[in-house]
């Protein structure tokens, strides 16, 4: 089915578009998973990109990353003046594009510090280490502690940590609130609202609907790998039978 062509619904006509999917299609082998997908984001605007399980969202997330899995065989990506759809995944990072991974992806064998210091060895750099200790000051006291020992919320700061230490452009969060605490979930949160208070572009894909949408500016959602829905966040929290019908919340 084609992918309707979506207005920008009110309250976000101020945030000019910074990052686009232009009618993107792609293919884990020949599973058909991303099916046309078309949508925009503003400069410093936060979006929660929201459906069921198995609707797309996380494979559009990687297709944006450019990471090899799924692969993107139709469509058009662009952030800002950089046209990112030939390019690598490492390309697509040095022009600002982060992705903090469900997984996490912290490196076995490596301090909190070497996996911070190991994210910047390659231009450009974001956040000093001094600058990301300040605001992450559980990381400063376990910096010489291997990473993958860390709790799964102190691991998630690092994740994000990570991210941050990058010159980042566009951050792409998978999942930040699965399988923690909710006393955790309540600080990456407050993580996520100083992001959002920076500037910085985002797209987040959180099965906690409820609390992604207190955070966004709008709710973009996904069902089936194809865009079904857009409006302002608090249009979605308002519409209990949209929220039942494609979140079942």
């Amino acid at each position: 089915m084609a992918v309707e062509t979506l207005e920008r619904p009110q309250g976000a006509a101020a945030k000019r578009p910074f990052f686009r999917c232009e009618d993107v299609h792609a293919y884990y082998g020949e599973s058909y998973i991303v099916q046309g997908v078309s949508l925009e984001v503003g400069e410093g605007e936060v979006v929660a990109l929201l459906g069921r399980n198995g609707a797309g969202k996380t494979s559009t997330l990687r297709t944006i990353a450019r990471l090899d899995s799924p692969q993107m065989r139709r469509g058009r990506i662009t952030l800002g003046e950089h046209d990112l759809t030939r390019m690598s995944a490492a390309q697509a990072s040095r022009c600002g594009v982060q992705l903090v991974p469900e997984d996490r992806r912290i490196i076995a064998g490596l301090t909190v510090e070497e996996n911070l210091r190991l994210s910047q060895i390659a231009e450009p750099k974001g956040w000093e280490l001094e600058r990301i200790y300040e605001r992450f000051p559980r990381l400063a006291e376990r910096k010489r502690q291997e990473g993958i020992t860390l709790s799964g919320g102190e691991q998630q700061m690092l994740a994000v940590a990570r991210a941050l230490a990058r010159d980042i452009k566009l951050l792409l969060l998978d999942e930040p609130y699965e399988g923690l605490a909710p006393v955790i979930v309540q600080e990456i949160e407050g993580i996520v609202g100083e992001i959002k208070a920076l500037g910085i572009t985002t797209i987040m894909v959180e099965q906690n609907a409820i609390a992604a949408l207190h955070l966004a500016d709008r709710a973009i959602i996904m069902d089936m790998g194809e865009v079904v829905h857009t409006a302002t966040a608090k249009e979605v929290l308002d519409d209990k039978a949209l929220r039942e019908e494609y979140l079942a919340v």
